[in-house]
């Protein structure tokens, strides 16, 4: 089956199996033979290497996955490509395909139960409608995972790689590069997609930090602070923090003032170095002292 990113061979094998696709779960199966490749060698997938995929469609990034690995797990929603994964990776003995939704799923368990032993990464091409909830899924999750490597639409890797400062950054991107490293990897046209999506796409590698980039005092007030901090791009922070955790303005711009920001910043200015401080100081003076 190694002409399963031939357009041809993909409709022959659906229709062989009276399958059509769906728009609510987002799918476009990869039909350039160029870009699988690129993500599995991108995305460090080796002999010696554990990958659980998300969303394999018909098979074509889980053959060439399965053709470097030593082990490939893979998670897909969609009953009716079951058969269709049968057929086209018969020739593995390397591939465990696994009926499910990604988000209800443990993944912890999964990975300790068929990856004992094994350097694990994470390899997808995410559904546009659901990449934020599956990536923060997985970093939350904390996973025994090295990298996680997917294809996301265009606009969406631009945020979430976004560096602190820049117009792109938000909470998105803060809260991605408290876990992980990320970096874009390369672009992919529209026209790679069966059926064609009307947008771009890219690659993006999420590089997992074995600690966290900073150790705030309290990581769910963090993650408040930062959603808030963002909650109102086009006010300065005393007024979005006032809105988006319930408290005054002026303890708002105290506490900015006790963490050495600016009363007149943005949230897209703020490093997570000051977000880390921020909540520190709201965290003591107005959390803190209430009880």
């Amino acid at each position: 089956m190694s002409q399963l990113s031939n357009i041809k061979t993909v409709r022959e094998i659906l229709s062989r199996h009276g399958f059509s696709f769906s728009k609510k779960l987002g799918q476009n199966f990869i039909v350039n033979p160029s870009v699988c490749p690129r993500i599995a060698e991108l995305g460090g997938v080796g002999p010696d290497t554990g990958v659980l995929e998300i969303g394999p469609g018909v098979g074509v990034l889980t053959w060439e996955l399965a053709s470097r690995a030593k082990k490939v797990v893979a998670i897909e929603l969609d009953q009716r490509l079951l058969p269709v994964l049968a057929q086209t990776l018969e020739e593995f003995h390397n591939v465990c395909v696994i009926q499910g939704d990604v988000l209800q799923i443990d993944l912890a368990d999964l990975i300790q139960r068929e990856f004992a032993g094994m350097e694990v990464v994470i390899c997808a091409n995410l559904p546009y409608y659901i990449t934020s909830p599956i990536l923060m899924r997985l970093l939350e999750s904390k996973l025994p995972v090295r990298s996680i490597t997917v294809m996301v639409q265009k606009e969406a890797a631009v945020r979430i790689c976004a560096q602190p400062g820049s117009r792109q950054a938000g909470a998105l991107s803060a809260a991605v590069r408290y876990y992980a490293q990320p970096q874009i990897l390369f672009q992919v046209s529209r026209g790679s997609f069966l059926p064609a999506p009307e947008v771009d796409s890219a690659v993006i590698r999420l590089d997992v930090r074995q600690q966290p980039a900073v150790s705030p005092r309290d990581e769910a007030l963090f993650f408040r602070v930062i959603r808030a901090g963002f909650s109102q791009r086009r006010k300065t922070l005393p007024n979005a923090l006032s809105a988006g955790l319930g408290i005054d303005k002026a303890q708002a711009a105290a506490a900015l003032e006790r963490a050495g920001v600016p009363a007149t910043a943005r949230a897209e200015q703020l490093t997570l170095e000051d977000f880390c401080r921020l909540t520190s100081q709201i965290f003591e003076e107005l959390f803190h002292k209430k009880v």
